[in-house]
């Protein structure tokens, strides 16, 4: 693995920076990934030889921006297992993926006394737009708690999966426990009682092999940003026959077929959700990202994120004062682990690290229901990816000892 990971190391130029001095030691991938030069290289190739915009025009460039388009359409689809690219929807980023969902679908298939499952450890982008929806359909969210080790209990999910659930909403993993749900198994609970099954893979897609008809759900979202493509670019993956009963969320040019004074006619799945002038560099950057990981290898992702999580579950239980969030056990986790230190804020850790060039992040994640739950203000988290090492763990360690010397 270490040979591996030795041969990708020059592609993120950004790793070169000095901060405060300092080497800088990225740890913040679970925020937003870095970006290699080949994601780089094509964004900059699209904007420098072939901009023109999409599904418009009669013209060489323009042929050549939707050509592009569609074939980082058909590169997404491949690398989620869909069916055909006409189930991949590009939206600005999961957010917008999931706010899809929630209107599109939630909106006109809701009613009053209707049930939304989820858990106190979502992301607010997966838990605000259902609780938008419930108030506009007389609906309501039901939240269901971990275990103390941050695990899915699924005999509570069986007890909490009545008639009245509708929808199921999780996330594939936890963006602050790193807990890896079993989603397969969720999906198969969720439709012997009829309801649907909607993921955020935000956290998933960058550090594990996802296929989507395999996983049983009816909807899964990610974004980009967070799987080495550029910021700006997201994706609903949605079932064909659902998405053809959605209504779009946002109206204007490119996802209608035809208009006059009194109706209009949409476009077909998933021009129709589509409108606007769409990020054709994004979508360029993402299948551009893919490429990359698929030579390097789902596989070898999470093969290293394991050996980085381990070594720093191992390191970081020596420090005094300090608590891991989430399962211990890295088999069931990605590559992130949030951690507290008694009586010292996660702002003044993440400060400290700082000024070792280390970065990090601190707050509550926009996971606020779960530190509320937990009982905990904040926390400060620690999350790795391909170009990171051991060495960068003993020296997150090292920073985090030296906050601790500091600070009490």
């Amino acid at each position: 693995m270490r040979r591996l990971k030795r041969k990708y190391m020059n592609d993120f130029p950004i790793l070169n920076r000095k901060i405060n001095g300092k080497d800088l030691i990225y740890l913040d991938s679970a925020a937003t990934s870095q970006k290699p030069v080949q994601v780089i290289d094509a964004v900059t190739d699209y904007y420098k030889n072939h901009n023109a915009n999409v599904h418009r025009g009669v013209h060489t460039l323009g042929d050549e921006s939707t050509e592009l388009y569609e074939a980082a359409r058909k590169r997404v689809a491949s690398f989620i297992g869909a069916v055909t690219p006409s189930e991949i929807v590009f939206t600005n980023n999961a957010t917008d993926s999931l706010n899809l969902v929630a209107q599109g679908w939630g909106l006109i298939n809701l009613k009053k006394g209707d049930v939304v499952l989820t858990t106190v450890a979502e992301h607010n982008s997966n838990v605000l737009p259902w609780e938008y929806i419930c108030e506009r359909t007389g609906s309501g969210v039901e939240y269901m708690e971990l275990t103390d080790e941050g695990l899915l209990d699924m005999d509570v999910f069986k007890s909490k999966l009545t008639d009245k659930v509708k929808v199921v909403v999780l996330s594939h993993a936890s963006n602050v426990l790193g807990t890896i749900l079993p989603v397969k198994q969720i999906s198969e609970l969720a439709k012997e009682k009829g309801a649907l099954v909607v993921i955020d893979g935000s956290q998933a897609v960058p550090h594990i092999q996802v296929n989507v008809q395999s996983l049983g759900c009816d909807f899964y979202a990610f974004s980009g940003h967070k799987m080495l493509g550029p910021m700006g670019i997201g994706v609903l993956w949605g079932r064909r026959e659902l998405l053809s009963n959605m209504i779009p969320i946002r109206f204007g040019g490119g996802m209608v077929l035809d208009v006059d004074k009194k109706t209009y006619e949409l476009a077909e799945v998933p021009e129709c959700f589509e409108g606007g002038t769409p990020d054709v560099a994004g979508a360029v950057g993402l299948a551009a990202a893919i490429d990359y990981l698929d030579d390097y290898g789902m596989e070898n992702v999470r093969k290293h994120e394991i050996e980085l999580t381990s070594y720093a579950i191992e390191k970081l239980r020596t420090v005094k004062g300090l608590w891991i969030l989430g399962p211990h056990n890295p088999d069931v986790r990605t590559g992130l682990i949030s951690f507290v230190i008694d009586g010292i804020h996660s702002h003044d850790v993440a400060s400290i690290l700082d000024s070792e060039g280390i970065a990090v992040r601190s707050g509550m994640h926009c996971a606020m229901n779960l530190h509320k739950n937990m009982q905990i203000s904040s926390s400060t988290r620690a999350s790795f990816y391909i170009y990171n090492t051991l060495e960068d763990i003993d020296k997150l360690l090292a920073g985090i000892e030296k906050a601790v010397g500091l600070l009490k």
